[in-house]
């Protein structure tokens, strides 16, 4: 009861969908350096200087899965591309039976005293979803998580780190697992190592000069365990932002440990493409994933 009764009182209607929750109190955002910025909205929807990181909701539309997932936008972890990422995605799944969770993140280089904000905002939503399946109808064991580009990187530092602490407890709810069930990785940057560091969510992350050792702990492939949760990955072959070999390193760091995996290697359609590019292949990705977690029986 007091978990759900902290959530009600976090609703915030104020940024346009009447059922956003609200991360964290004020009071307790991790590194916050009491930074207060006005966010920036573009007229394609990427947007910036986020310091209230929050969920917007989409319930389903028609028959309920009892499935919840997290879509997390990329951008470089420099924006988030919501307009042409998230938010198409979640209306996607949302008509596809799911129980979606848009995150709104901050952003490492926008003055908090940890670059790791996105990882404590990742961590935070995970427990959050989990913690709110009972009110809102999903099974507890049923809540994937999907990352675009530097949000897939995102997402495979939470489905490969969850036994992490990114952040100190807060609330009871900070006691609930935030590992994902399934992770869906549209593509991924997986490697801050060279030769593949030099995406510009490597250098939001660790700035130009960074040790082995921090470019090893931010890389998901080398996180990857015979826990990390079955995974589907799609990528496009000619990528010229995050190179299609983040996807194979990640998918041979995930057949090593025996984890159920699907990689989709389309010929063309570069990189951003999120439900597909037209007149390419990548279009038949969000099909190819129901079917991928239908089979497995995720779903």
């Amino acid at each position: 009861m007091f978990i759900s009764l902290f959530i009600l009182t976090c609703l915030h209607p104020c940024y346009g969908h009447p059922s956003d929750i609200i991360l964290w109190d004020h009071h307790v955002v991790p590194n916050s350096a009491d930074i207060i910025q006005n966010e920036q909205l573009s007229k394609t929807g990427s947007i910036t200087r986020v310091s209230t990181p929050r969920l917007h909701i989409y319930r389903p539309t028609y028959q309920q899965n009892h499935a919840a997932i997290l879509v997390i936008s990329g951008g470089g972890y420099a924006h988030e591309e919501l307009g042409h990422e998230g938010t198409p995605t979640s209306k996607y799944l949302q008509k596809q039976g799911f129980t979606v969770f848009e995150l709104v993140y901050r952003l490492p280089q926008e003055g908090w005293t940890s670059p790791l904000v996105p990882f404590q905002d990742g961590q935070r939503a995970m427990c959050i979803i989990r913690s709110q399946s009972k009110f809102y109808g999903y099974d507890s064991d049923k809540i994937g998580i999907i990352g675009f580009s530097a949000g897939g990187h995102l997402a495979g530092i939470l489905s490969t780190t969850w036994k992490t602490p990114y952040y100190p407890p807060t609330d009871a709810i900070d006691t609930i697992s935030s590992r994902p069930n399934f992770s869906i990785l549209i593509y991924p940057v997986i490697s801050m190592i060279p030769p593949l560091n030099h995406t510009h969510a490597y250098k939001s992350l660790l700035g130009i000069h960074s040790s082995l050792a921090d470019q090893q702990a931010l890389s998901v492939q080398l996180l990857v365990t015979p826990e990390t949760p079955p995974t589907f990955i799609a990528h496009a072959k000619d990528d010229p932002v995050s190179s299609v070999k983040n996807s194979i390193l990640l998918h041979q760091a995930l057949d090593k440990n025996h984890v159920i995996n699907q990689m989709i290697l389309f010929p063309d359609g570069g990189h951003g493409w999120g439900l597909g590019k037209k007149g390419t292949t990548t279009t038949q990705w969000p099909a190819l994933m129901m079917q991928w977690l239908k089979e497995t029986k995720i779903i």
